[in-house]
């Protein structure tokens, strides 16, 4: 793999985890991802399944994982499986993992071809009383195509119709909401890589320098510091473009006087980063352009010191939208009067701040967690107000990732340049 190697006390603790939540005499499954195809003999860029990689660490096709903690052998307790290596293969795709790779990976000590999962997997189903099965349940999750997952936990269940059935996803929503040490020094990774880019794409940003370009020197900053590339579809917007909330065409000039916002950050084994400045094309903010900055930064501060244990993230968002809404009477974009009577289900401040202050982040960019339970410590969250004027071509977010605490959060990126006049020192030095 491009990233370093992970120690495998991750993913045994993952698994440990997981186990303990399993009802008595139950197996838990899971399967990677499938290669997708994009077309004719083409595929798109494959990535692990989350939970997958979670609880094996292998990142590679074809891989299945068995957990049986009641199984009737020891060495059936926990089972992997990975793809075959064949001199084809070999020749066309190259090396993958070893059976004494994989064991060493993953922490797992027994360990199979995935051509043998099938008679082995039915074998032990008839030992089992609960079987756990995994899909994507991210309340934000819309179903384009049957997803791998889907297929085969049909498939399972109409093999094995009289088993009982558990949903796999609410025990890892759990467990993944809060980090070990071994992922926060992850994201951590991701985080650092994503700084360098920022700092580089800093001295680069001039008047005539298009969009594209400055996408360019980021993903060159993140590949060669072993990101396994963009968390995300890079935001590179500059003027009326940093209004469109996901802007990614990133095919415009950047032009004297605009201010460009970039959303963007590495992905380094895995774990995601989340990364959101605006700076100013020519160096140096207008007056304008940096009252809607230094709101836009109050807000921010303001938003995180509120993060923390025992917070609910929804009601954290409502009252980060009373905090918006006092700026943007000081900005002169809402008057006193509509703001006395406005409909408190659909509030004036949305027209300027029209999406939410916070997400999980880990695994998935906009990572599993409850929103409608009280954050627990641990959770690694970003924290992104914006302000968005399309009538001034002015778009203007501010987004750090923090991990929260009983108190406040730790912002791990505290060292990422953030106020306005270092923005400015930085962009003009030489």
């Amino acid at each position: 793999m491009r990233y370093e190697t992970i120690s495998n006390e991750l993913f045994k603790l993952n698994r440990k985890n997981f186990a303990k939540q399993m009802k008595e005499n139950s197996l838990a499954v899971f399967v990677s991802n499938d290669i997708i195809t994009r077309s004719a003999d083409a595929a798109y860029k494959w990535r692990q399944n989350p939970d997958a990689f979670y609880l094996s660490g292998i990142d590679q096709e074809e891989t299945f994982l068995i957990l049986f903690p009641d199984a009737p052998e020891a060495k059936y307790r926990e089972l992997l499986f990975v793809r075959r290596t064949s001199e084809q293969i070999m020749i066309w795709e190259g090396k993958k993992h070893t059976l004494d790779e994989a064991k060493n990976i993953s922490g797992i000590e027994t360990v199979y071809w995935s051509d043998s999962f099938d008679n082995i997997f039915n074998m032990l189903m008839h030992y089992a009383h609960n079987v756990y099965l995994n899909t994507n349940e991210h309340d934000r999750s819309i179903a384009m195509g049957e997803a791998t997952e889907v297929k085969f936990a049909r498939k399972v269940m109409n093999d094995f119709p009289l088993h009982k059935y558990e949903r796999s996803a609410p025990i890892l929503h759990n467990l993944r909401t809060t980090k070990s040490k071994y992922e926060t020094e992850l994201l951590s990774k991701a985080i650092d890589i994503t700084n360098k880019g920022f700092q580089r794409v800093l001295k680069f940003i001039k008047p005539g320098v298009w969009e594209y370009e400055i996408e360019a020197e980021l993903t060159h900053e993140y590949v060669i510091n072993r990101a396994t590339g963009h968390a995300y579809e890079p935001i590179v917007a500059t003027g009326k473009n940093a209004c469109v909330l996901h802007y990614i065409s990133n095919e415009a000039q950047c032009k004297s006087g605009e201010l460009v916002l970039m959303d963007c950050a590495a992905e380094y084994a895995n774990y995601n980063a989340d990364l959101t400045r605006t700076v100013p094309v020519s160096g140096k903010f207008t007056t304008r352009q940096k009252s809607v900055y230094n709101a836009v930064l109050r807000v921010h501060h303001a938003a995180a010191a509120m993060m923390k244990a025992g917070v609910v993230l929804n009601d954290l968002n409502k009252e980060v939208g009373s905090l918006m809404e006092a700026e943007l009477l000081k900005l002169r974009l809402l008057k006193i009067a509509d703001v006395r009577k406005q409909d408190k289900d659909n509030p004036l401040y949305k027209k300027y701040f029209p999406h939410g202050t916070a997400h999980f982040l880990g695994l998935d960019v906009h990572d599993v967690g409850n929103r409608f339970e009280k954050l627990k410590t641990g959770a690694v969250l970003t924290c992104e107000p914006g302000i968005y004027i399309p009538e001034e071509k002015l778009g203007i977010r501010i987004e750090n990732n923090l991990l929260i605490t009983k108190d406040k959060p730790v912002d791990l990126m505290a060292n990422i340049t953030i106020e306005a006049e270092e923005i400015e020192e930085i962009m003009n030095s030489k």
